[in-house]
């Protein structure tokens, strides 16, 4: 028979991504020390290199109401100059301070108004939200306050320059960062940074008790924030984890899903194993087309073997849920009500 000529350049990344052992992954050995140095490689992948002088939060209220959960306050504070950021404070009624707080991300959507389920262009309208994305109402049924923050190229931080309108809102922001040096990734985990020290300055927060969640590109940044942000003690990933060449190198993914020569060091499972031995819950969905349950369960097992090597095993919970790609409420909180008691 004869052979056709492999003219696709993507037959050959896959082919790369078959071949290549991650110089980094995890033997077995050494748990911490490995963590110092694939952290260590990530922050330089990731071009993560906060200043070590930041600047002032000047944090602002735009506007403070309160309902049958409890109060919630819409601000900006400042991250890094010309980076504003808007984000949400919801605290549970019927709790009191010093609050645990989770920080809620989400992915590629009209923004973080979903967490509190109200409308893009009229916040003071409740709306439905589906895919259990309403994210902080979850928390305060719960009785845990919320930071809701506004990702970098989404919602009202959507890109406005009209000589820089790509098809996807990410996209320009995703370039731009790589001219520089940085990723989107690394600036997006260096606002949940700067939003815990907005928790640290108000005073109110348990800092040893701060998580982070999100589904999709939520899921991503919590995923990066865990591996990165020493001062994040839970985090709940919903429909990102898998193995990146089960995901990223087979199906189209956003740019903001990539950080350059990441394959050549580690897979996703060293990533998130780096936030080890602390308490996280994986969620996946059975028939999420684009992170598929297959690349998921692998990749869930590769951090099952970091976290035992911690002694940690029981700390490291997996929930599939029955659906395809959105967060899965009732059981992540039922794993991570558990890990927090």
């Amino acid at each position: 028979m004869k052979q056709l000529p492999n003219y696709s350049p993507s037959l050959y990344h896959l082919w790369r991504s078959e071949h290549t052992r991650p110089a980094l992954a995890f033997t077995g050995s050494d748990p911490r020390g490995w963590q110092r140095a694939l952290r260590a490689k990530l922050r330089e992948l990731a071009g993560f290199n906060p200043p070590a002088k930041r600047v002032p939060l000047h944090v602002r209220t735009l506007w403070r109401r309160s309902n049958a959960l409890g109060t919630i306050e819409k601000i900006v504070f400042r991250s890094e100059p010309m980076v504003d950021v808007p984000a949400y404070v919801c605290l549970p009624a019927g709790a009191r301070p010093p609050y645990r707080f989770f920080i809620c991300l989400q992915g590629h959507s009209t923004g973080m108004h979903n967490s509190i389920a109200v409308a893009f262009d009229d916040e003071t309208r409740s709306i439905k939200i589906p895919g259990d994305r309403d994210l902080a109402i979850g928390c305060m049924k719960r009785g845990i306050a919320a930071l809701c923050i506004e990702q970098r190229a989404f919602g009202e931080r959507r890109e406005h320059l009209q000589e820089q309108m790509s098809p996807h809102p990410c996209h320009d922001a995703v370039m731009h960062s790589l001219m520089l040096g940085s990723t989107v990734i690394a600036e997006r985990v260096f606002d949940v940074d700067r939003g815990i020290d907005y928790l640290a300055q108000r005073g109110d927060a348990a800092m040893d008790k701060i998580g982070v969640m999100g589904n999709s590109g939520g899921g991503t940044i919590t995923t990066y924030s865990a591996a990165l942000l020493p001062r994040i003690s839970y985090a709940i990933p919903s429909c990102v984890f898998c193995t990146y060449r089960d995901s990223l190198m087979r199906i189209y993914h956003c740019a903001d899903n990539h950080i350059p020569r990441i394959l050549c060091w580690a897979e996703m499972a060293d990533v998130l194993g780096l936030f080890a031995p602390k308490p996280v819950v994986v969620v996946a969905g059975r028939s999420d087309p684009i992170f598929p349950l297959a690349g998921a369960k692998k990749a869930f097992a590769a951090l099952k073997r970091i976290y035992r090597a911690f002694g940690a095993e029981d700390k490291c919970r997996f929930v599939i849920g029955r659906g395809g790609h959105r967060f899965y409420a009732a059981p992540a909180w039922q794993e991570m009500t558990e890990l927090m008691e």
